[in-house]
C-alpha cells in the first residue's frame, strides 16, 4: 500500500515520526480533508480505497461507523456519506485495519471536500483513535507463519 501525506484525513503518518491517530470520544469527523476544487483528478479512472487504522483501542462504545463523506463545506458539516462499514467493539483494537472502497461518482455530485466521519454506537469512549487515509490499492501485508515455518 503506498500512502501519501497529503491523503491523510484523521491522524499522522509522517516519515520518520510515530503514526498517530484522531481520538475519538463522541461522533466526530475528521480533523483534514481532501479538496477536490484543487485536487480535481484524485484517482480519475482508478479505483480508490479509504483504509481506517485503529491506532489505539476503542473502550466503552458498543460499535463505530466508519464513513467515507462527501461535503460542500471544509468543516464536513451537512455531508454525504459516500461509502461506511460498522466495526464492534472486539474488533476496534490497535492495529486493525478497515477498507472502504471509494464509489466513482465522487466527483459527478458536484461536492468540494472529502473526509470521513466516526459515528459512535452506545457510550462514548472514553480511548480510541484512527488514522484515516486514502490510498491507491490495498495490500494485505501481514501474514505471519508458525514457529519453525520454513519459506522458500
Amino acid at each position: 500500500m503506498i500512502t501519501d501525506r497529503l491523503l491523510v484525513v484523521s491522524g499522522s503518518n509522517n516519515p520518520g515520526s510515530a503514526i498517530s491517530g484522531q481520538a475519538i470520544t463522541a461522533d466526530a469527523v475528521s480533523t483534514d480533508t481532501i479538496d477536490l476544487g484543487t485536487a480535481r483528478d484524485i484517482g480519475e479512472g482508478s479505483d480508490l480505497f479509504m483504509v481506517f487504522t485503529v491506532v489505539e483501542a476503542f473502550n466503552t462504545l458498543t460499535s463505530l461507523d466508519l464513513e467515507v463523506v462527501i461535503s460542500a463545506n471544509a468543516n464536513l458539516s451537512s455531508h454525504t456519506v459516500l461509502a461506511e462499514t460498522n466495526v464492534l467493539l472486539a474488533g476496534l483494537t490497535a492495529g486493525k485495519q478497515y477498507v472502504v472502497a471509494l464509489p466513482p461518482q465522487i466527483a459527478s455530485l458536484g461536492l468540494r471536500y472529502l473526509g470521513a466521519r466516526y459515528d459512535v454506537n452506545g457510550t462514548n469512549p472514553t480511548t480510541g483513535s484512527i488514522l484515516a487515509e486514502i490510498v491507491h490499492n490495498v495490500q494485505d501485508g501481514r501474514k505471519f507463519y508458525a514457529s519453525g515455518f520454513s519459506v522458500t
